[in-house]
């Protein structure tokens, strides 16, 4: 069954410290172009992870996300005491040296102090470290191969309908050429009555055998049962891909070019409105099937 390139996965890896988030998302694309766009992932673990996603996905304009969300104990920043007791002995040294008492008059004072403290340079820690390390490689690994299982199990979900979806188009575009058929007794007579109308009005007197070859040469230029075979053959040979190989999208958008074109000559060859309708059907679900292949993977 084929997969669809528009897909969504996420997992949740539990770290010391915090939860870390890995989100996967694609879009249709002609290669796979893989964006990592977060930080958190160590530059040496990079081309791994880009392997691997290139591996499940195939194709497609792939971006991964991780979001850390670190416990409220370990985020909050702490306090260097041995350097903040420091530059409090060094403030006391500068008070006493420029005649300023030591001792702290009240709870107004000692808050001033401690904020000024706290501003010092490097006396609040903010506590940055490396998320990712090769103790918990083994547990954010997991994590990106549960994100790939979802991601791809929601593009085969996708894929059920894209594939009822242009399947079902092409029945339609056969079902329309069927419906052309039904037209061409009415065609072949219509363009005879053309021509003996034109000559009657010419008040030409017409050779009847001169006349049935003019006729043949003449229905030969409009017959379509050429495009009509080539269209058939051209919509079985998109059901056996589709069908028949894992990744079938490029080669489906050949196959519709090929469609297109027996429609086309279909159309520069009717000469009669119904069937120019039909041709206009035609062309507008052939049109729809080539806007869903371009998600097919």
């Amino acid at each position: 069954m084929i997969k669809s390139m528009t897909g969504y996965g996420k997992a949740v890896a539990e770290l010391a410290g915090g939860k870390l988030t890995i989100e996967i998302r694609s879009v249709n694309g002609k290669n796979a172009e893989i964006n990592i766009k977060t930080g958190i992932l160590p530059k040496d673990k990079e081309l791994q992870v880009r392997k691997r996603m290139a591996e499940v996905l195939q194709r497609g304009t792939i971006d991964l996300f991780a979001t850390w969300e670190p416990n409220a104990s370990d985020n909050a920043r702490k306090i260097n005491i041995p350097l903040a007791s420091e530059y409090f002995r060094q403030l006391s040294q500068l008070g006493a040296a420029i005649g300023i008492r030591e001792e702290i008059q009240d709870r107004e004072d000692c808050n001033y102090l401690l904020g000024t403290l706290l501003r010092m340079p490097d006396v609040l820690d903010s506590g940055r470290q490396e998320i990712i390390t090769e103790d918990n490689w083994t547990v954010v690994e997991k994590a990106i191969e549960e994100a790939l299982a979802n991601i791809d199990r929601y593009r085969s979900d996708e894929g059920i309908s894209l594939y009822k979806d242009v399947t079902g188009r092409v029945g339609t575009i056969l079902s329309i050429y069927d419906e052309i058929e039904s037209y061409e007794p009415e065609r072949i007579g219509a363009a005879r009555e053309r021509i003996l109308k034109a000559a009657e009005d010419l008040k030409l007197k017409l050779d009847p055998e001169r006349l049935e070859q003019e006729m043949i040469y003449y229905l030969e230029k409009l017959d379509i049962n050429e495009e009509k075979v080539r269209l058939r053959q051209h919509c079985k040979y998109f059901m056996d891909t589709i069908d028949g190989e894992p990744f079938p999208g490029k080669k489906l958008g050949f196959i519709i070019q090929e469609m297109g074109r027996e429609i086309n000559t279909t159309g520069s060859k009717a000469n009669h409105a119904p069937i120019q309708k039909c041709v206009v059907r035609m062309k507008d679900e052939l049109e729809k099937i080539r806007e869903q292949s371009m998600n097919i993977l």
